[in-house]
């Protein structure tokens, strides 16, 4: 460390010169690296020695404060420089640069400016810190502008200056600029890729990435990285999977920014099993845990319903932020762990880490899944009384949920209509939801109609309003509403269940036989339906909303989809491993409690992760005390 050794030269008696300081000042400047008290003890340092005005430890003093935040400071430094009073265009190039670490862009910008009106000639260092500050702070028009003065000054061909150039108009979004640019170099190396490729991932235009991604003559860490988060963006966790181990297989040795996007990816599907391997990777090529990896592995083991080992990585993550704390009162909420994750919030207050609105929505989704209603209301009412965070729609949408769950649906009601800002579309959907639990058409159809005039398309809403519709037995309305559906070319979500195995996803869809060992799946879940009937299972059909037979509607239990998927676990995995699902829909009250009986007949524990909590199901019974 470059402070320790400053010391040990210090108490040897040698004297400190320009090229001790700037590696101490830069150290400093690492947000978190060192204290800032640290960084002011050098510069009284660099003041005892007389080397204030030395370009290049004056540079170094300016990118400190910036990148501290401390602009006044930095641009006082700088005003003291020689050279007419202008200072140098390192000392300018120190400035925009601590400016554009401490993100903020526009001041960054700004002293370009003023370096131009004070007479000082723009190095290509320059224009690089600018425009990428530039793009970072997507002020299109001053890069435009760069990008005129660039071509004036005779800088071009500069490889560094034309990839800053390509990467400020993807950064802004101009891709058909950055592409006219990218097609005009003479010489490409492999930043000039990725920054397109970026570029297009940042627009939600994955194809077009892959495309220009495979047209690489080579590909680094980052240009794999890059493509591999792109997927995650858009949602498409397989193939962000699939991509990684192709670049396994080219031989590129991935950073804590591809394992975080690969954990991310992992997180999402529930594939816990591809989540140790990415931890065991992470070890066996020194990738730290710091707090950014740290966070990511917490957030992976609570979506995969392993709490237990969330909190071993949070017991291992000893620089913890608020993210840290939010990750696991999140993680432990949705597990079933409701007093652990207000436990946990108060040891985040005691260690004297400020929640945030995020924070607050883990607190209050541990209210909603263990009914601590009263406890749900001091907390949200603490939100603007204790701790001055206006609640935002999420933290109303816990709060339906809250009352919704707890069948206190008029106060729900009033809730919203207290509501400082419109309520959204999730807002009606969650008290629709709780309505059709409770079997309230009066306040459901008044739900169902304002969220329908918010979003005319929402399958949801019309599959909910007629599952209310049929519990009161009127077939007519039910009949009605998929007649509106049909008009409109609605269709309703289908239910869908997710199981990793071996390394590999399988997906089950509602009454599907598209999987290579469907026949083996469907006997085996005759079987087991058959063994929980002599166990006294009754289908509970008052979940199938439709009007058939008692035993058409038992056809319709039957093949739901984590029942496939309970059954394919059974058929191939060994008996003392721990079942995980993850469903795209709310579980029914039947499969619910089939799965109950399930493990506890065949001696298994199972995970199922619906679309609102985890389900953790042994001998017999559920962590959500059948609330949910």
């Amino acid at each position: 460390m470059p402070l320790r050794a400053y010391v040990g030269m210090l108490a040897r008696g040698a004297r400190p010169d320009a090229y001790t300081f700037p590696p101490l000042l830069k150290a400093a400047a690492e947000l978190g690296a060192v204290p800032p008290s640290v960084g002011d003890a050098v510069h009284a340092h660099v003041v005892k020695f007389g080397l204030e005005l030395n370009a290049h430890v004056a540079s170094s003093l300016v990118l400190m404060y910036a990148a501290r935040g401390d602009g006044v400071t930095a641009r006082a430094l700088l005003d003291v420089q020689p050279a007419s009073g202008g200072g140098t265009p390192v000392v300018w190039n120190a400035l925009m640069s601590g400016h554009k670490r401490s993100r903020q862009f526009r001041l960054s910008c700004c002293s370009f400016l003023d370096m131009m009106r004070a007479g000082v000639v723009a190095t290509p260092v320059t224009y690089i810190t600018v425009l990428s500050a530039c793009g970072k702070g997507n002020d299109v028009l001053l890069g435009m502008q760069l990008h005129k003065r660039i071509i004036e000054s005779g800088v071009l061909p500069d490889l560094k200056v034309e990839n800053a150039l390509v990467d400020m108009y993807a950064e802004c979004g101009q891709m058909e600029a950055a592409w006219d640019l990218f097609e005009g170099m003479q010489v490409r190396n492999i930043v000039s890729w990725t920054s397109l490729i970026s570029g297009f991932v940042r627009l939600g235009q994955v194809d077009r990435a892959r495309v220009l991604f495979d047209r690489m003559p080579e590909r680094d860490t980052v240009s794999w990285t890059a493509m591999i988060d792109g997927y995650v963006q858009a949602g498409q966790f397989r193939e962000a999977l699939e991509m990684f181990r192709e670049m396994q297989l080219s031989k590129v040795r991935a950073d804590e920014f591809t394992m975080v996007s690969i954990v991310t990816a992992c997180a999402q599907l529930g594939a816990l099993e591809t989540g140790e391997w990415a931890r065991i990777y992470m070890n066996r090529h020194g990738i730290k845990m710091d707090t950014f990896v740290g966070n990511a592995l917490i957030d992976m083991y609570s979506k995969c319903g392993s709490i237990e080992r969330a909190l071993d990585v949070f017991n291992e993550v000893h620089s913890r932020d608020k993210f840290t704390w939010t990750a696991v009162i999140l993680g432990l909420a949705v597990n079933g762990h409701g007093e652990e994750a207000i436990d946990m919030f108060d040891r985040m207050l005691r260690a004297f880490e400020a929640p945030d609105e995020v924070t607050f929505i883990g607190v209050l989704t541990a209210c909603t899944h263990a009914g601590l209603v009263d406890k749900g209301r001091d907390f949200f009412l603490s939100m603007t009384g204790t701790y001055r965070i206006a609640p935002n729609v999420m933290h109303y949408g816990c709060m339906i949920d809250l009352l919704g769950r707890a069948g206190k649906l008029r106060e729900a009601l009033e809730t919203i209509g207290k509501m400082p800002m419109k309520p959204s579309s999730a807002i009606w959907g969650t008290l629709l939801a709780a309505c059709r639990v409770h079997g309230n058409s009066e306040i459901g159809e008044l739900a169902a109609e304002r969220l329908l005039e918010l979003d005319p398309e929402n399958s949801m809403a019309y599959v909910l309003l007629s599952n209310l519709y049929a519990k009161s037995n009127r077939w007519g309305d039910v009949r009605w509403l998929r007649q509106v559906m049909m008009e409109k070319g609605i269709k309703k979500e289908p239910g869908c269940s997710l199981i990793e195995m071996n390394g590999t996803i399988h997906e089950f869809v509602a009454g599907d036989r598209s999987h290579p060992m469907s026949e083996e799946i469907y006997s085996k879940l005759d079987k087991v339906l058959t063994d929980l009937k002599n166990d006294g299972y009754v289908p509970d059909v008052t979940e199938v909303f439709v009007q058939v037979t008692e035993e058409e509607k038992q056809k319709v239990l039957y093949w739901h989809s984590e029942k496939l998927a309970v059954a394919f676990a059974l058929l191939v995995s060994e008996s003392s491993v721990t079942i995980r699902i993850v469903k795209n829909l709310r579980m029914c009250l039947d499969c619910h409690n089939a799965i109950k009986l399930i493990t506890k007949l065949y001696v298994r524990e199972i995970v199922v992760r619906d679309r609102t909590r985890f389900h953790h199901f042994r001998h017999g019974l559920c962590s959500c005390k059948d609330y949910w």
